[in-house]
């Protein structure tokens, strides 16, 4: 395939943007979306240009670093999946590609494609962790009996890897959904319950800080969300912050 790529490429925060053409052949359709952007800064590194900077780390859907947005679509047009298992026979001979970071004011750009999602992890520390007993008492979870259907709601929430894809593709870029998961998969289960009015409070407060916006229920969230994460998550994450709002 030939394709043109129109990447955005940015040398870092301080500096201003802009759109880039790029004209690439052999691509086949096998290829990942991301082999494509290698083959691009081989051929950029061998013509002595700067070869351009992107996120990726594991390339099997896992952590969600590979984060771009490819047509005006978090991780592009396929669904259910992040940038790195995007494959190339998505796209047609002659497309004409647009490759930009994510864009929201919590995501600061740092070079080209690469954004600090930081604010991520602020988020998680603010009340992302249970309180275990390690005294040498501790009791295994699997002795717990949890209610199955509670188990796997837990466990759907926590297949949430952290892209950012749910802040990328809303109007008001909200991290709703994203501390959503991360609440939700610690409200369903009982080791979650010591921490669970000060987590929620908590990393509700974080993000506000952090500068994210407000959800409107728009639900792009859910659409482009890698790992099916729904907005079932922010209806459980709204009752715990009515609860843990009461009780305070």
């Amino acid at each position: 395939m030939k394709l043109t790529l129109k990447i955005w490429r940015q040398k870092n925060a301080d500096t201003k943007g802009k759109i880039i053409d790029y004209p690439i052949d052999g691509i086949e359709g096998d290829m990942s979306f991301l082999e494509m952007l290698d083959i691009l800064n081989e051929e950029l590194i061998n013509k002595g240009e700067e070869p351009v900077a992107f996120d990726h780390d594991c390339r099997e859907g896992i952590c969600g670093t590979c984060s771009l947005f490819i047509n005006g679509e978090a991780h592009g047009p396929d669904t259910g999946i992040t940038t790195c298992q995007l494959h190339m026979r998505m796209f047609k001979d002659g497309d004409t590609i647009y490759i930009e970071p994510f864009r929201a004011n919590a995501f600061p750009v740092i070079k080209d494609l690469v954004v600090d999602r930081s604010s991520f992890d602020r988020i998680q520390h603010a009340g992302g962790f249970i309180s275990v007993n390690t005294s040498g008492n501790t009791i295994d979870a699997n002795t717990i009996p949890i209610n199955k259907h509670d188990a796997d709601a837990a466990f759907e929430a926590a297949t949430c890897i952290g892209c950012g894809a749910c802040v990328a593709s809303c109007k008001n870029s909200s991290a709703m959904l994203f501390v959503a998961a991360k609440v939700s998969q610690f409200a369903l289960l009982p080791q979650g319950k010591i921490e669970a009015t000060d987590r929620v409070l908590n990393m509700v407060k974080q993000m506000d800080d952090e500068g994210f916006g407000n959800c409107t229920n728009t639900g792009a969230c859910e659409v482009e969300c890698p790992k099916g994460i729904t907005l079932e998550s922010i209806a459980r994450m709204n009752r715990e912050y009515l609860a843990a709002s009461l009780k305070g």
